[in-house]
């Protein structure tokens, strides 16, 4: 497979060494973006998996924090979000045809990881969406040693009255030729841009906030806005089938806030109570993004999973 390299928007990173960008073509011809860090020394790699509109870049942070543990990392654009193609007409809906289709761009970025040669063994850190992506993943075969999630989205948080309605709506649009548009309730902007920081849903920790907003406003051309009709019947059909499926006899590590208010928080419960070589931390006040809080409370988290991956690496 042939690499070529694209950009890495050092500007807006958090200053990790070392970070660089491939363009890779998937098995149906998307063309998305994987970015890699790769520390001297490094014993083993973690393969990051980015939440709905994330892109590398965003990722920096945490491959400085895994590099100082000796670990090398890897981070994906996704098919429809970052500098990956993107798949409507209108680029900022976020969109999938079918939600294994994610599962093509895991494909490539493991190919990627093997054509860089990066350190052995492979370890997973995968954030929300990308918590969705990579279960189904190890599920399947992935390679790794020990998985970790933050928030991930093994369910979507949907109010009781609404949840009849976006089932209906996410089947019935598609049908009537309108699956590209976006549901009601969602917005063409992305809401770190929208919204101030009191009361965000992201992170209690201004800085890291005001660094999300300074990463879109540079690069407007990585914002992404709310999904389409037809992403939230995909996802809406993953969650409900991994939810039928045991967990992977792998050791995992799953990070949760207490004020969570993004993905359904019952079913990281159901699911993690049945992970046999499972833990779940609860972070306490912690929103949607806890490993993006302040050092005092990211940096514990980083230290778990580090320990987690040398065990399972070894284990």
């Amino acid at each position: 497979m042939a690499l070529t390299p694209a950009p890495f928007l050092s500007e807006i990173a958090y200053g990790a060494a070392g970070g660089a960008a491939h363009w890779v073509t998937t098995s149906d011809d998307i063309r998305i973006r994987v970015g890699h860090w790769r520390p001297e020394a490094a014993k083993g790699t973690v393969l990051m998996f980015p939440g709905r509109t994330e892109f590398i870049e965003k990722y920096d942070r945490c491959a400085a924090s895994f590099a100082t543990r000796g670990l090398a990392s890897m981070a994906i654009d996704w098919r429809g979000q970052g500098l990956a193609d993107r798949l409507l007409d209108n680029p900022l809906i976020g969109h999938v045809g079918h939600f294994t289709d994610y599962q093509k761009d895991v494909d490539a970025m493991v190919r990627t990881a093997r054509e860089l040669d990066m350190p052995r063994p492979f370890f997973l850190l995968a954030h929300s969406m990308g918590g969705a992506i990579g279960l189904r993943a190890v599920m399947e075969g992935l390679s790794v040693q020990a998985t970790a999630f933050s928030a991930p989205m093994w369910g979507i948080y949907l109010a009781p009255h609404l949840r009849p309605m976006a089932w209906a709506l996410s089947h019935l649009m598609p049908r009537v030729g309108q699956g590209h548009r976006l549901p009601p309730g969602t917005q063409i902007e992305h809401h770190v841009l929208t919204e101030g920081f009191d009361d965000n849903l992201l992170t209690r920790d201004r800085d890291q906030f005001e660094m999300m907003r300074k990463q879109l406003e540079t690069h407007p051309e990585l914002a992404l806005g709310g999904p389409s009709f037809v992403w939230l019947r995909e996802a809406l059909l993953e969650t409900r089938h991994l939810a039928s499926r045991p967990a992977p006899n792998l050791p995992c590590v799953t990070f949760l806030g207490t004020n969570e208010r993004i993905v359904d928080v019952p079913s990281i419960h159901r699911r993690m109570a049945s992970w046999a070589r499972g833990r779940l931390e609860l972070v306490e006040n912690g929103e949607h993004e806890v490993l993006m809080e302040s050092d005092a409370v990211a940096n514990p988290l980083f230290d778990m999973m580090a320990d987690l991956f040398r065990s399972g690496g070894h284990g």
